[in-house]
């Protein structure tokens, strides 16, 4: 085990937004990592909407409110967090940066929060949690092989990961052209020019050959087996459009933590999610990288929240960016969010300090909001502190 993901990140130029992360982690990957870090399925316009949708709301300002600290502490799926972000389930973040998911989960707990650990992810189940200090929570997909996804669940109980995030919104993959056009579609392909264009990258170039984080460790018999993209045939022959209601239902009944589920866009199915024993829905829609022209989240988040926020907690993520895109998610009925794509930049652009910088970015926006809100605690927030645009 690596140990000591650290290095500093002085500077003028250190990155004062998720935006400065993004341009930096740009900078640093190979054109078709990038392509598989930012792009969405057909034309990306769900990808687009899903930032849009923030600017259809204000925040409420409010003055002379004697607000003297702001308490952004929450209490998810049995978790206490200091920060009502978490980090979502990222597939082949070791491309971004051989810290990956192990390094993602360290930054996680500095800031408070917890990662959601992939199936697909870099790091194996036992390797995070014989490298981290906290309980994590694991994602798993309804795959074919009920044996295999029996395994993975098995696996994240007996090391400690506290709850279940499954995710039904890929029963294929979404058609993303930026992927396939750049050699990224699973399983990526390699090319001579694409080779050299990974070699004007020395840093990530290096990082790649002397630490090779881009198999899907969960999916290898072997855990010292790092060769260059394999394991993700095991994952897309595993992808199958026939499962159904009955398959949560078993995935319920061998999982005795907190299950939530991922990948809701509609009131009636996270209902019916809920009624099959779910503790929690996360409204998404897989960043824009499944169904295109499908609405935003924050668009389905109300209606959802309205629908089994009495009964079950409700999450969200997609378009967020910046600590005002999380407080707008929880005044319209998120209890927390997740971060996909500001994780893999912090990730890219920096390992681990990265995503603890994200974090502590967004922690930051957070209060200093809030305090100009006049508000004290990530609990009262409710439409009341929004005005629609229109």
């Amino acid at each position: 085990m690596t140990k000591g993901f650290r290095f500093r990140l002085a500077g003028r130029t250190a990155p004062l937004t998720v935006e400065d992360w993004r341009k930096r982690a740009r900078s640093r990957v190979p054109g078709m990592v990038w392509a598989y870090i930012e792009n969405g399925a057909d034309d990306e316009r769900t990808l687009r909407e899903n930032r849009e949708a923030y600017q259809e709301w204000y925040l409420n300002q409010r003055v002379l409110t004697t607000t003297s600290g702001v308490d952004l502490r929450v209490k998810i799926a049995g978790t206490s967090l200091d920060l009502p972000v978490l980090l979502a389930p990222t597939g082949l973040a070791g491309a971004a940066h051989w810290h990956g998911d192990l390094g993602a989960a360290r930054a996680a707990e500095r800031a408070g929060t917890r990662l959601v650990l992939s199936s697909a992810s870099a790091y194996s189940i036992e390797e995070v949690a014989r490298g981290t200090a906290e309980n994590h929570w694991f994602q798993l997909y309804p795959w074919r092989d009920r044996a295999l996804i029996a395994s993975l669940m098995d696996r994240a109980r007996d090391s400690g990961f506290t709850a279940l995030c499954v995710t039904v919104d890929v029963p294929v993959y979404g058609n993303r052209l930026r992927e396939r056009r750049t050699g990224m579609a699973l399983p990526p392909t390699l090319t001579p020019a694409r080779v050299l264009n990974a070699a004007t990258r020395p840093r990530w170039s290096y990082g790649y050959v002397r630490h090779r984080r881009t198999t899907l460790r969960n999916l290898v018999a072997d855990e010292s087996r790092r060769g260059g993209f394999e394991s993700v045939e095991v994952q897309s022959d595993n992808l199958t459009s026939d499962i159904g209601w009955a398959d949560l239902e078993w995935i319920r009944s061998r999982w005795e933590g907190p299950l939530l589920v991922k990948g809701v866009m509609h009131p009636d199915d996270a209902e019916r999610v809920v009624d099959i024993g779910a503790d929690g829905v996360v409204v998404s829609n897989h960043g824009g990288r499944q169904l295109n022209a499908v609405q935003p989240t924050l668009r389905a988040l109300p209606a959802i929240a309205e629908r089994v926020g009495d009964r079950a907690e409700v999450l969200m993520d997609g378009g967020i960016r910046s600590g005002s895109d999380v407080i707008i998610a929880l005044a319209l009925g998120a209890d927390a969010c997740l971060v996909g794509r500001p994780l893999v930049y912090g990730l890219a652009g920096g390992g681990t300090e990265g995503v603890a910088d994200v974090l502590r970015i967004l922690k930051e926006e957070m209060v200093r909001d809030m305090t100009m809100m006049g508000t004290a605690s990530v609990g009262e927030l409710s439409l009341s502190n929004l005005l629609p645009r229109h």
